[in-house]
Formats: C-alpha cells, structure tokens, sequence
C-alpha cells in the first residue's frame, strides 16, 4: 500500500550522544508493531545499530530508518547519531523530516549536541518536540527539564504527557490529550496499556490540560477567542489547534517516558499521527535554476515525480542503496528519470521502504515519502531525479566543513591504490568525510569532523581489507613571497654542436599587495626579443614560481616585468629563454627580501560559558587574534577568532580535551600572513628533512 501525502509523517529522532535515541527508535518500532520484540544496546541486536563499528562501540554512526503504521498513516522515523563527527546524517535527517524529536536526559538536562540541533532546527524553521528521557533515573524532573529548556532556548514547552512519579518513584505517564494513564510494561517485551487516571493525579492533569488548551488556541484566532471567553476547547478543537500551532512551529509540545521501558511511547506514537504535519505543511524546497538563482519548491502530490537523494549506503549485500526524499508526484518501480547533474537519464528499479537493514519492497512511494532505491550506479547524494523536462536541481544538504585532517599513506605502497577506492568510498557514504590529494605536498589528505569519525574509517578498512596504515599530521601550504623591489639578469648559454642555445633575460620584480598572486609586463622595446619569445619567458616565470628559493613553497604576489634582453639569430630558442627566464627571477628573489607566508584561517569556536576563559587563553597561545565574543543562546558563546593554521592541525582534540567534549567549531581559510624568526627556521629545516626524505624514496 501506498500512503498519500497527507497520511505520512517523517520524524527525525536527534540529540545528544547517550540520551537514549536508538532505544526509543526501538520501543517505537515494537509499539507500533514493526517489530517483534525490542533489543538492548547491550544485546547488538538493535534495529538501528546494526554495522560492525555500531555493535563493537555501542553508538549510533549512521541514520537509520524505520516506519510504523498508526492511525491509519504512515510514521517515518530517522534515528540520528549523537556524536558531532556524525553530524552530516544528523543533517540530512532534518533536511528529510518535517518533524523533529529532540531527546533530552531527564536528570542532565539539555546538552551542547541539543543546543547544535535546536540551532540547526531553528535555521531551517522546522517544528520540534522534546521527549524527557529516563524518567525513572535517580534526580530526574520533568519540571527541571522544562525550566533549562526555557533557560536554554526561551521557549515554554507544553507538556503532552507528565509523569506518575519520577526517578525510583516513577510508574508510568499521562496522556494530558486523551486523558489516559499508560503504567509502565510489566516486562521489557511488553507493550503499555491503558488505564484510569488515578486519582492522586486529577489535578495535576487539570492543571496541565489547561496549560494544552492554552496552547491549541495559539494556532487559531478563532479558538483563541473561543478559549479566552469559555477558558477550554472541545476535544475536537484542542486538536485542530495543537496540529496548527505545531506546524506553524508555535508550540514545542514535551512528553515524559522511559525509553529503556518502553514508556511514554504508545501516547507519543498517537500524537505523531494526529498531530504533527504531513509533509505538505513544510517549508517548500529550494531548487537552483541554470543562472544561480533560486526557487522555493513546494510539494505537489498530483505534479510530476521529483526526488532528491539525500543518502548513499554501499552495502556488501545489496550493493548501492540510495536514500530518496520523494518532493512531487509518485515515483514508481522501473521509471525512468533524468539525473540532474549528469543530465542523464536512469532507470529507477525496484523501491524500497525499511526498517534498519532490513529492506521491504514496494512499487511506488508518493510525495513526501522517505524510501530507497538500489544499484542506480551514477545516483549520487545531492542528486536530483526529475522529468527531463523540468531539469531543476534542489539545493545540496548544507554540510559543515571538516575540522580533522590526517595525511595518510599505505605501508605497503602495492596498496595505495585500493586503499584509495576504499576511502573513495567512504567519502561517497558520509560527505563530511572528504579526501584529496595534495599536489603540492604530494600528501593524500584525509578530513573529518573529528578524530573518532576518522578512526572509524581507517578502523574499517583495516578490518574489512587488511591494509595498514600511516597517518601524520598534514603538512601545512606554505607560500613565498617578496618584500621589495629587484633586479636581476642571467644569460642561457649552451653549446652541444650543431645549434647551441642562447638566450639573456632581464628581469625586475616587484611585491603585489595579498592575494594578487601574479602579474607579468613586457616592457622590452626596439625588438631585443622577439614576440615569438615572450611565451616561453612567462612559462619560465611560472616555472620558477612553483617553488621558492626560501624553503621551496610557491611563490605568491609578485608582478615580474621584462626590461631587457638578446637573442641569437640561430641559437636562441623558446626552450633557451625559458631557462634564462626561470633563472633570473630566482636570482631577483633572493636579492627582494624572500620571505614565507602562512595560511591564517576565520575560526569560530562553540563553547559553554564556564569554558570561555581557557578557550581564549589557549587561542592566544596558539598566536591567534580574537575578533569577538558572542552568546548564540543555550549558555553558549561563540568565540570568533584568526589563527594560523599550522596551530590548528590538532584542535579538533585539543578542544575536545579542553571543554569535557562539548566544544565545536568551525574554520575556513582567510588569508596569508608573513612569518619570520624562529617559526620561520623551523617551517625551512621541515621543508628540507622533507625534500631529503622525498628524494631518497624515488
């Protein structure tokens, strides 16, 4: 069966590492009768933790997705990982959701990975609701949870359940919408349900239920009269206006339960299938159009079928899994349609909904539906599929830039070509995981957004391959540059018999202001080289730009003119005046003050306020200049900053060390800036261990 777009709902489950995602993604899917049984963390058998890394570790690195039907509708269900190296599917879970189910330790309170997610939430206008975890735990507080979210994010969030009792104390939850009592399962593998309300609790669901109708008339004029002259709203009309009101992201509704017991669960189900938006409530797409601009896209359930894919698996079973966001119109098994980007078409085979790995065929998925198609070997993340007809790509995922970076090299040099498809690979699964390699330093680089997502990577292929390793830190792109104007001349003299080689260039150089990079002049007159000659002088140039005469870095911002020269009738030749050329700007270098340049990058730092002081001491040591200081909401402030890369090859762990693993940050390069003295030396002996090293491997 098919579901229409306004029997579906999409729910992205996120928070902070440990606040019990996976677990309540599992009792969801038992409740609503996906599966048979729940599994624990602990047992590896869970639905969403199914990888090798997932079981070993005990965390969520992928998303995962599981449906369950309720009421009559279809409930889509995205469980997120919680660690920030795993961000990027955090990322598209939120770009496929209309709804977001933010998960928050009952007696922690919001975490830093919470506040990312509410900011993430907040750009996108999405709407969300909170579920208070681990009711039953020592210390824990549905009114404590609900004063550090206003704290946190100044919202007043509307209990749709509250708990009968908390920590040891704690023995189910109330429905404040329906009025039931749900008590905790008598076992781990049974379902809740329904009972009375007892009576120790009337006035507490009074007062709450008053509190729930004063959120409802918040979606409607009407009902807020209606509620502002009787005080109350019929049941009918409390659910036309939670629906309202949470869709238009007004109220952010907050449930109580224990996951671990599988409580709190059937009424959260209910209120996904009644009340939160189908997709064609959500803030329409945005597609790029041929000249840059952009368009909202809205969905259109009877238009022509449109999808996006939003995630690539590559499975040893199944092959090539992609992730599709169904946009417009029903896409069918075998359809052909056009990929955007490679304006090509493809046969879309069999369709596929799932819960975990498990995936179960279907022929068609509608507008707003979240499915799966496999073996489409040109469908890539960010891929559009549409009808030729209207080739309009939606807008990529908005990924952050990587933060952790390693060199890496095999130890048997046999292998660097499969270790090389194998990171390839990896790269294609998770876009936050880049890889290139750099010319300059002749380093295959490898990025991440932290030293664990990139341990999990090279972890994998050390198991599933058997290649070893080597990683280092990455060698910083230097540059070179000059100080002040020079002259120089030098004259190419061969002489092999036959046709020798001639050629006399003179050169001046001078210094461009930053970022320039070149200028060439030819200031030659009365013909003392020929046009023909003047190609060649500039590839000379260029050539001996390429590495300096400091440390052999690329030289940068400098403009050379040609004064002056000779050629010979017979002898001379572009070959000739390229050498003479490529040798009369480095002997100008060396006479104009050569001098290295390092790359300074834009940092921003995401630190709560009782780790600011060190932050910024440790910036300062690291030769940074703070730019600014802001609080961004959440008891979080963002430190902007300039630091010269070389000081940042290993912050991602030194942050991490430095704020408990709360700290985030992010970074982008700004400029080149001149260095000298001591750090200079030590940048010129590296340079030459490293030119050593390089010449004694070839």
């Amino acid at each position: 069966m098919a579901f229409t777009t306004d029997l579906i709902r999409n729910v992205a489950i996120a928070g902070h590492g440990g606040t019990g995602k996976t677990t309540l993604f599992e009792h969801l899917l038992f409740s609503g009768g996906a599966i048979a049984r729940p599994e624990t963390l602990e047992s590896g058998k869970t639905v969403s933790d199914y990888s090798d890394e997932e079981i070993e570790r005990k965390i969520s690195v992928h998303a995962a997705l599981g449906h369950v039907e309720r009421a009559g509708r279809k409930l889509n269900f995205i469980d997120t990982p919680g660690s920030s190296d795993f961000v990027g599917d955090v990322i598209l879970a939120l770009r496929a959701c209309e709804t977001a189910l933010v998960l928050v330790d009952a007696h922690v309170g919001v975490q830093i990975e919470t506040i990312k997610t509410w900011r993430n939430l907040e750009g996108r206008n999405r709407p969300r609701a909170v579920f208070a975890n681990k009711m039953d735990v020592e210390r824990a507080s549905l009114a404590g949870a609900l004063a550090d979210l206003k704290e946190k994010f100044k919202v007043d969030a509307v209990p749709v359940t509250i708990p009968m009792g908390e920590g040891p104390d704690y023995k189910g939850v109330i429905d404040v919408l329906s009025g039931k009592a749900w008590p905790l399962p008598a076992s781990h593998d049974q379902k809740e349900a329904a009972a009375a309300v007892p009576a120790e609790y009337a006035d507490a669901l009074t007062a709450a239920r008053a509190r729930l109708h004063e959120a409802a008339a918040e979606g409607d004029d009407e009902l807020m009269e209606k509620y502002l002259e009787q005080g109350e709203l019929g049941p009918e009309e409390t659910v036309k206006g939670l629906r309202e009101a949470f869709a238009a992201n007004r109220i952010v509704p907050i449930f109580a339960g224990s996951a671990v017991k599988g409580s709190g669960i059937a009424a959260l189900l209910d209120f996904v299938a009644e009340i939160a938006p189908d997709p064609s409530w959500s803030v329409p797409e945005v597609v790029v159009l041929a000249d840059g601009t952009e368009r909202k896209h809205p969905y259109d359930a009877s238009g022509q079928p449109t999808a996006l894919a939003i995630k690539t698996q590559i499975d040893q079973f199944s092959g090539r899994i992609s992730w599709l966001k169904i946009f417009g119109g029903t896409l069918k098994a075998d359809m052909e349609l056009l990929d955007v980007r490679e304006n090509k078409k493809e046969k879309v085979g069999k369709l596929f909904t799932a819960t975990g790995k498990k995936l179960e065929e279907v022929g068609e998925l509608c507008a707003g539906d979240i499915g799966m198609t496999t073996k489409v070997a040109a469908l890539h993340t960010n891929d559009t599929l549409s009808l030729e007809g209207e080739p309009l790509p939606f807008k990529y995922l908005r990924l952050p830039q990587p933060v952790h970076a390693l060199a890496i090299s095999a130890v048997n040099k046999k292998e660097e070509d499969k270790l090389g498809e194998l990171l390839h690979k990896a790269a294609e699964e998770d876009l936050t995981f880049t890889v290139r390699f750099n010319a300059e330093t002749h380093e295959t680089v490898i990025s991440g957004m932290g030293e664990l997502q990139i341990n999990m990577v090279l972890d994998k292929i050390k198991n599933s391959a058997k290649i070893a390793v080597e990683t280092r830190v990455p060698r910083v792109a230097y540059r070179e540059t000059i100080a002040k104007h020079a002259r120089a001349e030098y004259s190419h003299k061969k002489q092999t018999g036959g046709h020798g080689q001639y050629a006399r260039v003179v050169l001046e150089i001078d210094p461009l202001e930053r970022g320039a990079g070149y200028g060439f002049e030819n200031k030659v007159f009365g013909g003392a080289v020929s046009k023909g000659f003047i190609p060649g002088i500039e590839k000379g140039i260029h050539q001996a730009m390429e590495a300096g005469v400091v440390a052999g870095y690329p030289v940068v911002d400098v403009k050379s003119s040609l004064m002056d020269g000779k050629e010979h009738p017979v002898d001379s030749s572009e070959m000739a005046f390229k050498i003479a050329s490529r040798m009369a700007f480095r002997e100008a270098m060396r006479e104009a003050g050569a001098t290295l340049l390092e790359p300074v990058m834009n940092l921003s730092v995401f630190v709560e306020e009782k780790y600011l002081g060190d932050v910024m001491s440790d910036l300062s040591g690291r030769r940074g200049r703070i730019s600014g200081q802001q609080p961004i909401g959440g008891g979080i402030v963002e430190i902007d900053a300039q630091v010269p890369q070389a000081e940042l090859l290993r912050y991602s762990i030194d942050l991490r060390a430095m704020t408990s693993g709360t700290g985030g940050f992010e970074v982008e390069f700004d400029h080149y800036a001149p260095i000298s003295g001591k750090i200079a030396e030590d940048v010129i002996k590296a340079a030459a261990a490293f030119r050593t090293t390089t010449e004694e491997e070839e």
